[in-house]
């Protein structure tokens, strides 16, 4: 059972039980009402209470039945408020540790309420695309007040129980316990303090009313407009809590569940709820099991104190981990850690750290120029220059110095990591761990597995990955992993697209539009041209076939490498970060297509769009049925937490499954009838070709 009945003398306590976070499935709610009809069955009981074992009161929907007939199987969650409601015996939520979603209705439901204090209490739909749909947006506003409940159920982020019992006039609690220990006997004595009080409160029976009315919903709509220009839900939550304070109680619950039911089609909500189990999905390897042992990582070691260096240190002081950074200078050493300091005390100075915080991370941090104070690190992470024969120095001596057992990991971004295991004698011990930069900033870890590396290495880094807040995702081996070797065709098609007739800024605008952080110009100008010029030189050698627009490395014979040059793709101002449009670079573009006898074209936006993000899903299907990565979805966790793809998009894996992968094969056989652009990369990738076929999906 997942939810146990048992009676303490006069009252009947209904405990969930389906771990981790007593999510409401099926199963639970029919043992939730089972227990209500036994406990309203027996004279000896008077009153009863509801609460969770374990670390939750109630996590609200259980995921594991997201989309199946599960899901809203009868008794669904609002047939089950409404048994709370209908008892003829009091019902006492025991809230502690979490109630979200719709274990919060629930509680809501209950003719009252009893808090630990420290319990996490939240509406989260709104992050899966969603309104609150059993009662939350009719109900909180009528024990919270209105503007609280609003801004709770339109951010989605948890508030502390002590906090919401703090709020003038609020009907959330009827009481706080003490401490988490002390509320199931504080529930027990409350619920036979109210046995016989009568009428039973209902919280659909409380006012819902703003002063302002009218003007103030205006001016939330106004507000969320702003914020979420890409989703649909914030702004139907305004509408579902205006619609608490001017229709009746059900009338209200219908409004709010016609809302629910619309917005669970739309593409953004099944954009997010594709991310929110991609994201779990990622942290899973098939033959690495849950309960593979992991190596204690007590002691970080960093090779590199520049950029990367520096910011991946950081990332292991926030976790409170010891990191020693080594450099073969000492000025290398002073620059990486007055950077670290500047970063820090940015931080401090914006009130986003303490300062006491600041000094605790700083004293974690040790800095060296000897190999002999590393030895004994539990982990050591090189991110030294990007040329093999500088991983090879590394590495050999890494492997004459590190303790047994230490694991060997590499900061490449292209780089053969078998070829970098091969320098040590312990190839097992060596994995990828590439971090994004600025490292301290951006989510995404790409995990190389290499063809030695050993399970307990990747069971380790990915449980590591998690506690320095990362989205770790997991690569084979291949040049530029998932993510590079993914944005070397789309960048590709950037470069085409000049020569056919388009300018950086109208591609630029036309894939920002379609909502990425940054288009392909400005990206470059960002991360420096001179990084791809390199790959560029690589490639020449390795892969005479592959084609390029010459036009990238014209930008950079001209020494415009971008922002750090104060001109790249566009013109820079000191100081400044804006884009200006270069009349250098229009005349370049036009000069060599004169070179090539090409008469530009007109290309559309939508041309650009599908070119730039097609070429992503083609590479993406070759990778996923290549096994470099384990599941479609995992590319899109990649793309949305390392490149800045529009989240309300779930991905490019996603958005071809909603374009239709019928349409997107059609549109790739009509590219590579386009003499200019390369027709031998828009063949479909097999699986794709294979699920477009078969009417199926990536996912």
């Amino acid at each position: 059972m997942t939810a146990e009945y048992k009676v303490h003398g006069d009252v009947a306590v209904i405990t969930m039980n389906n771990p981790p976070v007593n999510g409401l499935g099926y199963a639970t709610r029919v043992a939730i009402t089972q227990g209500l009809d036994q406990a309203n069955a027996d004279p000896a009981v008077k009153a009863i209470v509801v609460t969770g074992a374990g670390k939750a009161f109630s996590g609200g929907a259980d995921i594991k039945e997201f989309g199946s007939a599960k899901a809203t199987q009868d008794p669904n969650l609002l047939s089950v408020i409404r048994a709370l409601e209908n008892s003829s015996k009091p019902t006492v939520a025991a809230i502690h540790s979490v109630a979200m979603g719709g274990g919060l209705e629930l509680a809501l439901g209950c003719h009252y309420r009893i808090a630990a204090p420290g319990a996490n209490i939240a509406l989260p739909e709104v992050k899966l695309g969603l309104i609150p749909g059993a009662g939350g947006t009719q109900r909180l506003p009528r024990v919270l007040g209105v503007e609280p409940a609003l801004n709770m159920i339109v951010s989605g982020e948890p508030v502390k129980s002590e906090l919401l019992a703090q709020l003038p006039g609020q009907k959330l609690f009827d009481k706080m316990a003490a401490s988490p220990e002390t509320l199931a006997e504080e529930a027990l004595a409350f619920a036979r303090s109210v046995a016989d009080a009568r009428p039973l409160p209902l919280v659909r029976n409380l006012p819902a009313k703003h002063p302002q009315g009218d003007a103030y919903f205006q001016f939330a709509r106004n507000m969320v407009k702003g914020m979420a220009k890409n989703f649909p839900a914030p702004a139907k939550c305004v509408d579902a809590v205006e619609a608490a304070t001017k229709k009746k109680f059900e009338e209200g619950m219908v409004f709010e569940r016609e809302i629910f039911t619309n917005l669970m089609f739309t593409p953004e909500c099944r954009s997010l709820r594709h991310l929110f189990m991609a994201e779990r999905a990622a942290s899973k390897i098939a033959d690495v099991p849950d309960d593979t042992p992991k190596r204690a990582i007590e002691r970080v070691a960093v090779i590199g104190a520049g950029t990367m260096g520096g910011g991946i240190s950081m990332n292991f002081l926030n976790a409170g981990i010891p990191v020693t950074i080594l450099e073969t200078k000492q000025e290398a050493l002073d620059r990486g850690l007055a950077t670290i300091r500047k970063n820090y005390e940015a931080q401090v100075k914006k009130g986003k750290l303490k300062q006491d915080k600041y000094e605790q991370r700083m004293a974690l941090l040790k800095p060296t120029l000897s190999y002999d104070e590393i030895k004994d690190a539990d982990l050591v992470i090189e991110a030294v220059f990007e040329e093999m024969g500088v991983k090879k120095a590394v590495f050999e001596t890494l492997d004459g110095t590190m303790k047994q057992g230490a694991i060997l990991a590499s900061n490449t971004s292209t780089l053969d990591l078998d070829k970098i295991a091969a320098f040590t004698k312990r190839p097992q011990d060596v994995v990828g761990l590439h971090f994004f930069s600025p490292a301290n900033v951006m989510k995404l870890l790409e995990v190389v597995r290499g063809a030695k590396t050993a399970k307990d290495v990747m069971a380790t880094v990915m449980a590591l990955g998690k506690k320095i807040k990362k989205t770790a995702v997991v690569s084979g081996v291949t040049d530029g992993f998932i993510g590079n070797r993914m944005i070397e065709q789309y960048s590709r098609q950037a470069g085409f697209l000049l020569d056919e007739g388009a300018t950086p800024q109208q591609v630029d605008k036309a894939i920002e539009k379609f909502g990425f952080a940054m288009g392909p110009f400005r990206m470059g100008d960002l991360a420096g041209n001179d990084i791809g010029w390199a790959i560029r030189k690589r490639r020449a050698a390795e892969r005479p076939d592959m084609l390029y627009s010459r036009t990238a490395d014209k930008l950079c014979e001209l020494g415009r490498f971008g922002q750090k040059t104060g001109a790249g793709w566009y013109d820079y101002q000191a100081g400044k970060r804006d884009a200006i449009p270069s009349k250098l670079v229009e005349d370049m573009i036009v000069e060599h297509r004169k070179s090539l006898g090409i008469e530009p074209r007109k290309i559309s936006d939508d041309e650009i769009v599908q070119r730039l993000v097609f070429s992503l899903v083609n590479e993406g299907a070759r990778i996923v049925e290549e096994g470099i990565a384990a599941r479609a979805s995992d590319i899109d966790m990649v793309y949305i937490t390392g490149y800045g793809f529009p989240i309300h998009r779930g991905g490019p894996m996603q958005y071809a499954d909603e374009v239709g992968l019928f349409n997107v094969v059609q549109a790739m056989k009509r590219f590579g009838q386009n003499p200019r652009d390369d027709a031998k990369f828009w063949q479909p990738a097999p699986l794709l070709a294979k699920l477009a076929a078969d009417g199926k999906t990536f996912s």
